[in-house]
């Protein structure tokens, strides 16, 4: 229990500094814009794609078992104090079925751009609204993120 109060309270500090030192009225508008999703801030967004610089991100039928371990020793250091592999809420929504719900490319987005993405996607700020933290961004690596993605297809079951 003292672990998880720990991990509750770091992830707190992470939000809380990623939130910058706006004045109150730029943080009102800020906070009014990562809410709601009003059509100027999701203009031109493929809830498809996502926003970022990934257009078509390109994975086998198989799994490449060396990716997705490298994605896992990643996993387990940048996301897994804040999301389990179920389907289990922790701090964030669990990565059951993610792979299988989302596109590859909609995914490395949000691995690598998530404040972005998070301003735009209505279903991301619904998700918000549930687990009331944002995702911090942690500055992956493109071989990184890919990685990651192909642990996420692994923990979906793809072999």
């Amino acid at each position: 229990m003292k672990k998880l109060m720990y991990l509750f309270a770091v992830c707190m500090l992470i939000y809380a500094c990623s939130q910058g030192n706006n004045s109150g009225q730029d943080q009102a508008a800020s906070t009014d814009a990562t809410t709601s999703a009003s059509p100027a801030a999701t203009s031109g967004y493929d809830p498809k794609r996502g926003e970022g610089k990934y257009d078509k991100v390109e994975v086998g039928d198989k799994l490449d078992a060396a990716m997705a371990a490298k994605g896992e020793t990643v996993a387990n250091l940048k996301c897994a104090s804040c999301h389990k592999y179920s389907k289990e809420k922790l701090v964030g929504p669990g990565w059951s079925g993610v792979s299988k719900k989302h596109k590859p490319e909609w995914i490395m987005n949000f691995i690598t751009n998530p404040d972005a993405m998070i301003d735009k996607d209505p279903e991301l700020q619904a998700q918000l609204e549930i687990c009331l933290v944002r995702m911090p961004n942690q500055n992956l690596s493109e071989e990184d993120a890919r990685n990651i993605l192909e642990f996420m297809r692994k923990n979906d079951g793809v072999q």
